[in-house]
């Protein structure tokens, strides 16, 4: 059965959701990264993305994710065929690699930034990496080179913040700096090992 063990791990964009992931699996914890797979899976079926977006997204078989990603947040069709396309392959590929680490009986991440949005995974527990939402928006403009409307509209097509953070298990803070962010990965892994140790 999968996901008997997976924590998932969430956030927005922006809230530092992969730097955290790199830190557990420096701590120690196995990481499943939703992303990872979906580029994977985009790259794989960069034949669909051009019957179906046309070639202008595609570069020597590989996808240009930022100008597909350009066209996508602005057209809520093209959003929901891609997402349509893609979520059930992700699904399916983490379900396969979640079926593994269950049988280590131990628990590991998995790294899903829409977990609250789809609602397609059963996994009980969650940690969210937050941010504050003018921190967030500082950084993914900086990050990205976006304008302030090009990054709040992004922003707006996922679950704010603060209501992911009501619905965790975890939070771990990234407000601050680097060190602090690693205090708060360290602190969550000590109390997941105390937990299943």
């Amino acid at each position: 059965m999968a996901f008997e063990y997976a924590i998932a791990l969430s956030g927005g964009i922006a809230t530092g959701k992969s730097t955290v992931a790199s830190l557990m699996a420096l701590n120690g914890m196995r990481v499943i990264d939703a992303d990872t797979i979906s580029h994977q899976i985009l790259d794989a079926h960069f034949a669909w993305v051009v019957d179906t977006f046309g070639k202008r997204y595609v570069n020597n078989s590989k996808v240009d994710r930022a100008k597909l990603g350009t066209m996508i947040f602005s057209s809520p069709d093209a959003k929901k065929t891609l997402e349509a396309f893609l979520h059930p392959k992700i699904r399916d590929e983490i379900e396969r690699l979640s079926v593994k680490q269950d049988r280590l009986k131990f628990p590991y991440l998995i790294d899903i930034p829409l977990f609250f949005e789809n609602g397609a995974y059963n996994i009980k527990d969650s940690v969210v990496v937050y941010t504050p939402k003018e921190v967030q928006l500082e950084r993914f403009m900086k990050r990205n080179k976006y304008s302030q409307e090009e990054s709040l509209n992004r922003m707006s097509s996922q679950m704010p913040i603060d209501e992911k953070r009501e619905k965790a298990t975890w939070i771990i803070d990234n407000s601050k700096n680097l060190k602090h962010l690693q205090q708060e990965v360290e602190d969550f892994v000590t109390i997941i090992k105390n937990k299943y140790l």
